[in-house]
């Protein structure tokens, strides 16, 4: 499907785009690591979801991309998603005129393929006629320096002893890890005991393979032990520790705020100015633990449109339909649910 006005044309986004794409994103000032042309094939690959990433051009430059990705399930809901498991990634739109071309695009897909919504996941409002649920997720970065004392400093009193606890110690070393194995193990023990199912060992692999340094794992050793992980995302001069996991023993000896230390210190010292602290929903442990870091809280506004009058779907842990799943989920045999997560991990979006 291809639409125009006047010169406008919005088509979709072909292999040798891909540059040309990045390089628009990158520029854009709302532009985030989450637009970039490798998530089509990581999602298309990793969870077999139809992806329509598509860009408006006008005589040969891009004026807009919209990063959609179709996912349709009866369990859960059925939706195109800018950008579908991810926490941002809303239309990129350099004028009015190319951001109601991508609009056109994407209500006459959701008329083709019977979606019940279209969902557009941004930082900031664009649409103040569509629905918008900006009450559940927020964000949380901050500027970070090139100093480490300056950025410990900035670190409210009764978490910066906690930090300084976990380095005095002595017992924790990070290394920066090839490839996805030991990260995964961790993710997937973690996110069991939340709950979750988790997403298909081959996601992330797919992840370090497209996006390579951009795309970096650490793990956090206690002695030879490993207790902690988080994947990171590196975009312009920010850096998004995304996906973190870890043991029940890894609390105890503070290797999750030494992991997130690590990364605020070095990315301060490599010029990194920007640390986002990525998504958390109101009221969890997740949002506490980013606010005692002195992270001001910014509210996420994703934007609906939905068919028919129907309600904004609540696919989401705290929806209470869920609770009984959830609970039954954290008492599963980690190696079952580990092959049956991924199953359901898929129609999550």
């Amino acid at each position: 499907m291809t639409g125009s006005s006047e010169s406008l044309v919005v088509r979709p986004l072909a292999d040798q785009d891909a540059p040309l794409w990045d390089a628009f994103v990158e520029a854009a000032p709302d532009g985030t690591f989450f637009h970039l042309a490798g998530w089509r094939r990581v999602l298309a690959e990793s969870f077999g979801h139809k992806t329509y990433f598509v860009l408006a051009e006008s005589g040969g430059d891009i004026r807009g991309v919209l990063p959609l990705v179709h996912v349709k399930s009866r369990l859960f809901s059925n939706g195109l998603i800018s950008n579908a498991f991810c926490v941002y990634g809303g239309p990129l739109a350099a004028d009015a005129e190319a951001l109601a071309a991508l609009d056109r695009y994407a209500l006459t897909l959701m008329q083709e393929t019977g979606a019940d919504f279209i969902e557009y996941r941004n930082r900031t409002p664009s649409h103040p006629d569509w629905a918008c649920k900006d009450d559940l997720y927020v964000t949380f970065r901050k500027e970070i320096d090139p100093s480490p004392e300056v950025n410990l400093k900035a670190i409210p009193r009764k978490q910066r002893a906690v930090v300084r606890k976990a380095l005095d110690q002595k017992r924790l070393r990070e290394e920066i890890d090839g490839t996805t194995d030991r990260f995964f193990h961790l993710y997937a023990m973690s996110v069991r005991n939340h709950g979750t199912p988790v997403f298909p060992a081959r996601f992330f692999r797919l992840l370090k393979e497209e996006f390579g340094d951009a795309c970096e794992i650490v793990t956090v050793l206690d002695g030879d032990e490993p207790i902690s992980c988080v994947m990171s995302f590196y975009f312009r001069d920010e850096v998004l520790p995304y996906y973190a996991g870890g043991t029940p023993a890894a609390r105890s000896v503070g290797a999750h705020d030494y992991m997130y230390w690590r990364l605020i210190e070095k990315g301060g010292e490599q010029g990194i100015r920007v640390f986002d602290f990525g998504r958390s929903k109101v009221g969890t442990g997740s949002f506490s633990f980013k606010k005692n870091w002195g992270f001001t809280p910014e509210p996420l506004h994703y934007e609906f449109m939905m068919r028919d009058g129907k309600p904004i779907p609540e696919v989401n842990p705290l929806n209470p339909k869920y609770h009984l799943m959830i609970e039954a989920w954290k008492r599963l045999p980690l190696p079952v649910a580990n092959a049956i997560g991924p199953l359901l991990a898929r129609n999550l979006g």
